[in-house]
């Protein structure tokens, strides 16, 4: 299968581009107001799509991974980024309004139950979001597994990641003085919350491009230059997200209470040289999770647009609704 899936691009395993048959702004609580979007069948199986980031926006390739005769897939922009406003705050803006936000948005929708799809920090909250609502989930497929643990924070932003990529890590690290950079996180937090806004779009971009240099099994080490309007709300969000370790209260929450969805299927999909999100973490969650599957994808990294990665996320959803149609 792999080698196959080497010859091919992500997109010749998606589903055709559809449009949306629902678009909206939905207010939510304290001033903010998210773009939600309704695709495929209305009377279909609802699945929920969560982005990356925090910070990353919906897009349309996110419809494309479900059968669209079977699946009413509901996308959205988390608060802060995207079409939702106001764009890059984060006020009123933790993991708890968010999982708040999805609620909001299942019980607007008169949704009873839905499948949770998400990838790298839309996988944490979406584990976070069925710990919390066990009887709004009918499954959950995953991708690129965080857990939003400090041991992951440090790999990431403590040099781990950056013995693989030295010279990718010190265009990141050399931007910030000697003296600070026991503490990325917090050094780039000083600076994206400057108040100075062409210092914190350029400090976005290049935070930005730490990690989008990382996404791909295929990298060169190159992660471009991202629009700095988009640079700056994904950067805020996940350092704000980061600085406050998730909003959890402890390190391991997730695995902590992983017994509430002990009854909850879900497929976790990993690549195997996936440098943002190492698979220790899908493993371990896979070995407490009983009613999940693990499917290690041999040559990948994180990306979603991965071949591999792809593939098997549309299989899965593909086993979802011969299941649940069935």
């Amino acid at each position: 299968m792999d080698k196959d899936l080497g010859q091919k691009r992500a997109v010749q395993y998606l589903y055709s581009p559809i449009d949306p048959f629902d678009q909206r702004m939905m207010s939510v609580s304290d001033g903010h107001t998210i773009y939600v979007e309704q695709c495929g069948n209305p009377e279909g199986i609802p699945v929920i799509v969560l982005h990356g980031g925090p910070g990353g926006g919906c897009s349309p390739a996110m419809r494309r991974y479900f059968d669209p005769s079977v699946y009413r897939v509901i996308l959205f922009d988390q608060r802060g980024c995207g079409r939702s406003r106001p764009h890059a705050s984060v006020t009123a803006n933790t993991t708890w309004d968010l999982v708040a936000d999805i609620e909001h948005i299942r019980e607007e929708l008169g949704i009873e139950k839905f499948i949770v799809f998400g990838g790298s920090w839309g996988a944490t909250l979406a584990l976070i979001y069925a710990i919390s609502h066990p009887e709004s989930v009918r499954a959950l497929v995953l991708r690129g597994v965080f857990l939003m643990t400090q041991a992951e924070l440090d790999w990431f932003y403590g040099g781990g990641a950056g013995q693989f990529w030295p010279e990718t890590w010190a265009r990141f690290a050399r931007l910030i003085p000697p003296d600070e950079r026991d503490d990325m996180i917090g050094a780039y937090h000083r600076r994206l919350f400057s108040g100075d806004l062409r210092i914190e779009t350029h400090f976005a971009r290049a935070w930005s491009s730490w990690e989008n240099a990382l996404a791909s099994v295929a990298s060169n080490g190159n992660g471009g230059d991202a629009p700095g309007e988009y640079a700056r709300a994904f950067a805020r969000l996940e350092n704000h997200y980061f600085i406050n370790r998730g909003f959890l209260g402890e390190d391991g929450w997730i695995l902590n209470n992983i017994d509430r969805i002990q009854h909850i299927p879900g497929v976790i999909v990993q690549g195997r040289y996936d440098m943002i999100c190492p698979p220790q973490r899908a493993w371990e969650l896979s070995e407490s999770w009983k009613a999940s599957e693990l499917r290690m994808v041999r040559n990948a990294g994180h990306a979603l647009s991965e071949p591999g990665i792809s593939a098997e996320l549309v299989r899965a959803m593909d086993e979802f609704a011969q299941t649940l149609t069935s």
